[in-house]
């Protein structure tokens, strides 16, 4: 149950990001849901990898490499999902930031500490 409340947290969230950024856009909350389960799945297989990878820029950067990864797994996820669309890498950008902390605070308001 708390991976459901989670991914709508995450859904809607995004849902609310995408009316406050011009450069993120859903097509309806269906494609946030969408978007929320296709951003859990993409974190679960190609964020270590890319991590892995990245690991040389992240320890040189002191860590600010993982935003721009978490970017990519942004854009990664816009090319899967049809009711997405990211204006670039910097919206993306933007967008994973402001994803991560709202979700993050709100996951801590909201989702059971089991």
């Amino acid at each position: 149950m708390n991976i459901i409340i989670r991914l709508f947290i995450t859904a809607i969230v995004a849902f609310v990001l995408t009316k406050v950024l011009s450069g993120v856009q859903f097509d309806g909350f269906t494609g946030a849901v969408i978007f929320a389960i296709v951003l859990g799945i993409l974190n679960l297989i190609l964020k270590p990898i890319l991590s892995l990878f990245g690991l040389p820029l992240t320890i040189i950067t002191l860590g600010l490499f993982a935003l721009v990864i978490n970017a990519i797994i942004i854009l990664v996820a816009d090319y899967f999902i049809d009711s997405m669309n990211v204006d670039g890498f910097w919206w993306a950008f933007i967008f994973s930031i402001l994803l991560s902390i709202i979700t993050s605070i709100a996951n801590s308001m909201f989702a059971d500490k089991d």
